[in-house]
C-alpha cells in the first residue's frame, strides 16, 4: 500500500478519531452552518445575475428635487 492511497478502514479509524475528539453534536452544529452558508453564497450569487428593478417613473429621484425645503 502506497503513501497516498487510503482505504476504506482508515477513513473510518479517521472518522472515529474525529467523532472522540469534537462528538456528535459538534460535528452536526458545524455541518448545518457550513449548509447555510453554501446557501447563502448560492443566493448571493443567484442575485447578482438578476437584473435591479429601476423606480417607478412616475417617482420624482432625489436629485430632481429641488434643495429648498418646500
Amino acid at each position: 500500500m502506497s503513501f497516498g492511497s487510503m482505504g476504506a478502514f482508515e477513513w473510518l479509524v479517521i472518522l472515529l478519531i474525529v467523532l472522540l475528539l469534537f462528538g456528535v453534536g459538534r460535528i452536526s452544529k458545524v455541518m448545518g452552518e457550513l449548509g447555510r452558508g453554501l446557501r447563502a453564497f448560492k443566493e448571493g450569487l443567484q442575485g447578482e445575475l438578476e437584473p435591479k428593478q429601476e423606480e417607478a417613473p412616475g417617482e420624482p429621484l432625489d436629485s430632481d428635487r429641488p434643495m429648498g425645503g418646500t
